[in-house]
């Protein structure tokens, strides 16, 4: 959200987030393209030529040239957290609690959007099917969707706890609070953030939020986060349809007897819209390895015996944490920054008061801003293809469809570009009318200077008088001429409409005459 007060003069977010220093447990990555060069690894290598030139200056800025050309930083800027080490998760009522390790905690800002993407990976190992199923299900929902009888959450963690390295609790959820939830709808027309996953984002608070704080936020996307599963099980080909389409579509375990979630017509396609099986074989350094990709989520599945898949530095693992990470975060950011374009629109119009200069300049000013800034997004960060390589372009490809980001795009491209339009219109509309009125002016201006200037005569013989009264003349002539070019700029519409009439010759002269008096009585409607 807009930053207000001494604070918001050319403050970025992250800016902001930096200058608090210890106050906050966000601190900025320098990564491996910008730090020290002993940490940059083959993995970080094979994720840099994965994508095309335009991509790589997008997510790792560029390098000085031999020609002593200056470098310039990414536009992308990531803080991490290191503070939260674990997560202790508890799928239901009375199930034992599963622990995640976590991995990262980041926060990704853009240059030129106010937009913020939140990315949490944990990892952990030896889980049952079915748990992993319900962890990737209920795990990333910013807020319970609502209750049963007994007044349990649905849908999400029965309890969430972030834990430190010495295993103490930092925060934990409250989806149970109902009447937490429903108070704050009540109140504020604008969902309340679970507790765990609003302290996680701290010193950012939502805009809604009795919280005080500099950085506020506010939801742009659905409540259930995108996500990235990477599962190597014992054997990928004793897994059912079923497993599969629970898996991809993200909706839980199921039944014992293999059940679909869905009606068998809803899922006749599953496997040609959602499935990208180029490696699932029996040959291959990882044989048996499936992609599901939904737009809302990215599974990778594969064998756990295979070394490649597994392999954190040149496999599938590091290919997942890596090139498919970003291609997932770059599509996905394109849609919450198309969402936020036609966000500010909706809030633009909604702060329109036609009646009030002040805020129609607001609004003006708001719209160019929307369609410059509209502009920087086009030829900086939007792209359809981030890659050469088949696998990576055909998986960028599945999330941008489904995701629907060139309808988005086109949508919000189109509404821009009307407000825009509009004030263009507008601005001509007033220069017309400006130079009707100056058109006015200078006909009725005309007549008298053409009268008082005929063959260079002089009505008073001044030229010998006295200074003083030379001086009186011309402020008396100069009052009199400001006062009659005021009145007929005020009469300039009028006037206008006269001099229309005037000029139509299939107009009587009766009609003529009464446009003429016209001009000073005003018509009934």
């Amino acid at each position: 959200m807009p930053v207000h007060g001494a604070q918001a003069q050319h403050a970025k977010p992250w800016q902001m987030l930096s200058a608090m220093g210890d106050a906050t447990p966000w601190r900025e990555v320098v990564d491996e393209y910008t730090g020290d060069a002993h940490h940059f690894h083959e993995r970080h290598y094979n994720e840099f030529v994965t994508f095309l030139p335009y991509v790589q200056r997008f997510l790792y800025g560029e390098g000085q040239g031999t020609g002593g050309g200056q470098a310039r930083g990414s536009p992308m800027r990531v803080f991490r957290r290191h503070d939260v080490r674990a997560v202790r998760a508890v799928l239901r009522p009375g199930e034992p609690p599963i622990t995640l390790d976590v991995v990262h905690v980041d926060l990704y800002f853009f240059l030129d959007l106010d937009l913020v993407l939140l990315n949490v990976e944990v990892a952990t190992d030896n889980l049952a099917l079915a748990q992993a199923q319900e962890l990737l299900y209920r795990f990333g929902r910013g807020y319970p969707p609502g209750w049963d009888a007994e007044g349990q959450a649905q849908h999400c963690l029965h309890q969430a706890q972030w834990l430190d390295a010495q295993g103490q609790v930092l925060a934990e959820s409250d989806a149970a609070q109902r009447e937490l939830f429903l108070d704050h709808v009540a109140r504020h027309r604008a969902p309340r953030i679970a507790a765990h996953w609003d302290w996680l984002l701290q010193p950012l608070v939502s805009d809604h939020s009795e919280t005080p704080g500099a950085l506020r936020y506010r939801q742009i996307e659905y409540y259930r986060m995108p996500l990235l599963g990477f599962l190597a099980v014992d054997d990928p080909q004793t897994l059912e349809r079923s497993d599969f389409i629970r898996l991809g579509l993200v909706t839980g375990s199921g039944s014992a007897d293999g059940a679909l979630p869905f009606a068998e017509d809803h899922l006749r396609d599953f496997e040609q819209r959602y499935c990208y099986d180029r490696f699932w074989g029996h040959g291959g350094a990882a044989p048996h390895t499936r992609y599901l990709c939904t737009g809302h989520s990215l599974v990778v599945l594969g064998d756990a015996r295979s070394s490649f898949f597994a392999c954190r530095d040149r496999g599938v693992l590091a290919q997942f944490r890596h090139q498919h990470f970003l291609l997932f975060l770059i599509a996905h950011f394109q849609k919450a920054a198309l969402l936020m374009f036609s966000d500010r629109l909706a809030e633009t119009l909604r702060n329109l008061d036609i009646s009030d200069p002040a805020s129609v300049r607001i609004f003006k000013r708001s719209i160019r801003s929307s369609f410059a800034g509209f502009l920087r997004f086009t030829h900086r960060y939007w792209f359809h293809e981030v890659s050469e390589q088949a696998q990576t372009r055909a998986l960028f490809a599945k999330c941008a469809q489904h995701l629907g980001l060139d309808p988005l795009y086109a949508e919000v491209k189109e509404r821009i570009a009307d407000m825009n339009n509009y004030l263009e219109a507008d601005s001509l509309r007033r220069q017309a009318n400006t130079v009707v009125r100056l058109t006015v002016v200078t006909i009725f201006g005309l007549i008298g200077t053409i009268t008082t200037g005929f063959l260079g005569m002089n009505l008073m013989a001044e030229a010998e008088a006295s200074m003083a009264r030379r001086v009186v003349i011309f402020a008396l002539v100069f009052l009199v001429t400001t006062a009659l070019t005021v009145y007929t700029m005020v009469k300039s519409k009028r006037l206008s409409d006269f001099l229309d009439v005037l000029s139509e010759e299939r107009v009587g002269s009766w009609h003529k005459f009464k446009a003429f008096v016209a001009i000073w009585v005003r018509q009934s409607d």
